[in-house]
């Protein structure tokens, strides 16, 4: 039966209705597998944060220095982050994306199918506090104040199991003065398999030397395994440094952190009474990593009122094609150069830049 042009149109608008609906249903509640980039939230490690805890707002210095006397600071030295969207519908991916200030990133680039979210914060968490305690030790490596390299770890099953321990000073390795662990690292690695490596170390306030036969690395059989992890601590009983950032994770805040310790235990300001910001990892060596989401950050950056941005040397292209205007980037290899740098744009001098 055929039927007449009134009830076609009818059946029309129905159809299209109906596939209007089905459109609107799937857009506004079927959730995408992408998460949205876009700039987070700056702090400043110069100045205080508020932390929420037992129902009562507390505000502490972000770098919080106890046991010595410290110098006072102006301006800003802005960590920077990236925010993640996660949970999104169709419509409002979409509408992130054509904003032109958020990116789509797959999702299980950040969440790994195999890890649950609260894995992931975990992981996070856990990489902030690295950074951190690599911030602490570069900052005092840097100013000549005391440090030591200490066992953080050793692998049950690794070859130094039953001879070091937690919390054991690594003073040398085979004849070597070791005080940073890329230097226990290349001791180690100088020696073969099988090698039976002499060891001094400090236990217990006791200087005594053991021997570690090493073993064949996983990845490197002809290279010569210990089984431990090492690292610089401040060795300053008197000295405590904290650090308050709030809910932040990863690595990227260890320079600028290394930064404010600086300035805190120097005379004189790093930043000129500036508004500087910047990201970056660091070691306790003082070389700076790059990051990802570099120009979320900048962004971030130029929107809290920073009119300066050192850039891990591994990220300038990127930061470059895409700098806001105002927005000065500021080349930094390592913890010295970042340092250098910032002299120069105290003295408006030109600073590396990208």
């Amino acid at each position: 039966m055929r039927l007449q042009p009134g009830h076609r149109r009818i059946a029309t608008v129905a159809v299209t209705a109906l596939v209007f609906v089905a459109l609107l249903f799937v857009g506004t509640t079927v959730q995408v597998p992408f998460v949205a980039l876009g700039p987070g939230p700056t702090v400043n490690t110069l100045g205080t944060v508020d932390l929420q805890g037992d129902g009562k707002t507390t505000t502490k210095p972000v770098v919080d220095i106890t046991g010595t006397q410290t110098d006072p600071t102006t301006g800003n030295l802005n960590l920077t982050t990236v925010s993640v969207t996660d949970g999104m519908s169709l419509f409002q991916a979409l509408g992130m994306w054509m904003s032109g200030t958020y990116t789509l990133e797959p999702r299980d680039r950040l969440f790994p199918p195999d890890q649950s979210p609260d894995q992931v914060r975990e992981q996070n968490q856990q990489d902030m506090t690295g950074s951190e305690d690599d911030a602490t030790a570069a900052a005092l490596r840097y100013l000549h104040r005391p440090t030591e390299l200490q066992v953080a770890t050793v692998a049950d099953d690794g070859p130094a199991a039953d001879v070091l321990r937690q919390g054991d000073q690594v003073v040398s390795v085979g004849g070597t003065p070791v005080s940073t662990t890329s230097e226990m690292q290349a001791a180690v690695k100088a020696n073969a398999p099988g090698t039976a490596l002499p060891i001094e170390i400090v236990r217990g306030g006791q200087t005594q030397t053991v021997s570690v036969t090493l073993a064949a690395r996983p990845d490197d059989p002809k290279v010569g395994y210990l089984g431990v992890t090492p690292e610089v601590v401040n060795a300053d009983p008197s000295l405590k440094i904290a650090y308050n950032v709030g809910d932040i994770g990863g690595p990227s805040a260890g320079m600028m952190l290394t930064l404010a310790v600086i300035d805190r235990l120097s005379p004189g300001e790093l930043t000129s009474g500036k508004f500087i910001a910047g990201t970056g990892t660091i070691d306790a060596e003082g070389d700076v990593g790059p990051i990802g989401g570099i120009t979320h950050k900048t962004r971030a950056a130029r929107d809290a009122g920073a009119t300066v941005f050192l850039v891990p040397a591994g990220n300038c292209a990127e930061a470059a094609s895409d700098a806001p205007d105002g927005l000065t980037l500021v080349k930094v290899d390592n913890l010295q150069g970042a340092v250098d740098a910032l002299g120069d744009v105290g003295a408006g001098r030109q600073a590396p830049h990208c």
